[in-house]
């Protein structure tokens, strides 16, 4: 997943997807009706056959986004019956568990209401139905592993629907369904897209890759020519496709939302503009192997109940974004220039962090989980495993091409981490086995090497040691230069923001701020007579040192106004530029990089 934000829904277990990789029968059925779509209410009804004496069912408290978001608070009025139509009796156990107490077939029905834009969440307007499963559908703990069906009624006329699962038989008639999926994670794992969407398709690397495009309709021409160059290079560097299709679902226009959310066998993405379309889906593309196939056994078997902990989401996530940058350079969608452009302002957002110095990437990971605390997410209290995650992919791909003489390289080691483990139905032991392989790696390409892939893992991925920038990126011929850029400041620190109310969070002693009498815990109203922005700090962008700030604020029941100067801080800024007379050795490492290549093993 990409956000402006962060994370993601695990993907089905591949123990229970090799067990069931073909559905027999359909033993539970799901029914949404889609009418009345102003009222934003999906109408659901399962069908649960088999049941003895009492069934329980559950709604998930998270999927997509490493938050639990207790999506049971969407749910009303939970009823049940027999296969007569007899009403059966319904106790709720907790927030999101409800005992049902009858046998033989059991249906269960309640509307879920959903209005949310987006890839992380679901939506039902007159415009469109967008459809996490995860967020409708309630599941039965202990039958998670059977097959399942699922169709759409009351369907609006004219809407046409995409998803990446099956009709249920050859025979099936309807267009909305039934289609059936191994299980419920399977399901889970298979958004759809419903509306009067546009749709294009192509081939690339024998695969068929689907577009789907609600809202703004972009330059087919264009957005072909970007998500095949993508899907070409990635799926050539992995060897081959996953799957034998893939859908990319866009929402692109103001007010849908942004990121993206990567599946199993397609993504979900949201922009304002599909000029934007790039980085984004080359990010969730290679997400079919990193993070849904190529996957740490800590995130494994889901678990919709709570918090799932994994220190690995610097590799799920942040070198995903390695590659996602590789995959513009090496396609042509990018220039050495931006490349390079883009890993200097990845270094400056991690050195600009506060939080760098002690938070490890490995702890960042865990704190998923609470970023959606704004306290949290300040630059004091965490740093994010996507930024730290990118830079040390690109990190110990330097150090793999170091020890070996570019004759292996990081994507040798994530084909291998493909081989070893998402072939096999396997799961990785976190930063156990990434080392374990990374070492096997170099040991291949080069016997006598010593790579100091433990002392890498211990010092950057579980110890927060400042990571040599200057020192690593010189092997590939690299210069890394630093300037300090004069930017105004409010003299404040503050929390919130994202349509929460921004506080004042610390005041430094000897700015203009606290001269002039401003406290923590003073909510910003009005920033020189206008509205404050959704990110306070942002705004400080077009203005400069010196400059005078009216300010409103509201602190208890009382309303004050200030005016104060905007002081001033120093921020590091980095870029990085080729070096003029690199060795030979450093000018391989770089064309390495820069083309994805190595040289040949002697």
């Amino acid at each position: 997943m990409i956000r402006r934000i962060h994370s993601i829904q695990a993907s089905c277990c591949a123990a229970l997807l090799l067990a069931f990789a073909f559905p027999a029968r359909a033993t539970l059925d799901y029914s949404v009706s889609l009418a009345n779509p102003e009222q934003h209410i999906f109408n659901v009804s399962l069908r649960i056959p088999n049941v003895h004496d009492q069934v329980r069912v559950e709604m998930p408290a998270w999927n997509a986004t490493y938050q639990i978001r207790d999506f049971a608070y969407h749910v009303m009025q939970v009823a049940a019956a027999d296969a007569s139509g007899n009403r059966l009796p319904i106790v709720k156990l907790d927030k999101q568990t409800w005992q049902i107490s009858g046998s033989g077939t059991v249906t269960v029905s309640y509307p879920s209401y959903w209005d949310e834009p987006g890839p992380f969440a679901a939506q039902l307007n007159p415009d469109h139905a967008f459809v996490n499963f995860a967020m409708i559908l309630m599941y039965v703990p202990d039958r998670r592993a059977e097959d399942t069906r699922v169709s759409f009624t009351s369907v609006p006329a004219k809407w046409k629907i995409a998803l990446e699962l099956p009709k249920a038989s050859d025979t099936a008639p309807a267009e909305f369904g039934p289609f059936a999926a191994a299980n419920y994670d399977a399901l889970a794992d298979a958004p759809a897209e419903l509306g009067t969407f546009d749709e294009f398709a192509f081939d690339a690397g024998g695969r068929r890759i689907r577009v789907v495009v609600h809202g703004a309709e972009g330059d087919r021409a264009r957005m072909t020519d970007t998500l095949k160059r993508i899907a070409t290079y990635e799926q050539a560097l992995m060897d081959g496709p996953p799957s034998p299709e893939y859908i990319f679902i866009f929402h692109i226009g103001p007010g849908m939302g942004g990121g993206g959310m990567e599946h199993a066998n397609c993504t979900a993405i949201a922009t304002g503009s599909p000029a934007n379309i790039a980085g984004v889906s080359a990010h969730e593309f290679f997400h079919q192997w990193n993070v849904k196939r190529i996957r740490p056994q800590s995130l494994e078997p889901v678990d919709y109940a709570r918090e799932m902990w994994t220190p690995s989401l610097w590799f799920a996530e942040g070198v995903t974004s390695t590659y996602g940058s590789y995959t513009l350079l090496r396609s042509g969608l990018w220039t050495p220039e931006q490349f390079y452009d883009d890993l200097a302002a990845q270094i400056t957002t991690l050195e600009s962090r506060p939080a760098h110095s002690w938070q490890s990437a490995e702890e960042s990971s865990i704190g998923a989980w609470l970023e959606k605390y704004d306290f949290y997410r300040q630059p004091e209290s965490s740093i994010s495993y996507y930024n730290k995650g990118q830079l040390l992919g690109v990190a110990l791909d330097i150090t793999i091409r170091d020890a070996t003489d570019n004759r292996a390289s990081l994507d040798d080691m994530i084909r291998a981490l493909n081989q070893e483990f998402a072939l096999r139905g396997l799961f990785y032991r976190d930063s156990e086995d990434l080392r374990s392989v990374a070492e096997q790696v170099v040991l291949r390409a080069n016997p006598a090497a010593n790579a100091g892939l433990r002392e890498f893992f211990a010092r950057y991925v579980s110890g927060a040691d400042e990571i040599p920038f200057a020192g690593l990126l010189a092997r590939a011929g690299l210069v890394v230069k630093s300037a300090g850029r004069k930017n105004a400041s409010f003299g404040f620190t503050l929390l919130g923001g994202r349509g929460a109310p921004q506080t004042i969070r610390t005041v430094d002693p000897l700015s203009s701020a606290a001269k002039v009498g401003l406290q923590p815990g003073d909510v910003l109203v009005s920033l020189n007579g206008a509205p404050v922005p959704g990110f306070a700090q942002a705004w400080l962008r077009d203005h400069s040192p010196g400059e005078t700030l009216n300010l409103e604020i509201r602190r208890g029941e009382q309303e004050m106004r200030f005016s104060l100067i905007l002081g001033e801080r120093v921020d590091q800024v980095y870029q990085i530029e080729e070096a003029a007379n690199p060795t030979d050795k450093q000018r391989r490492i770089r064309e390495g990089i820069l083309h994805g290549a190595t040289d040949p093993r002697k």
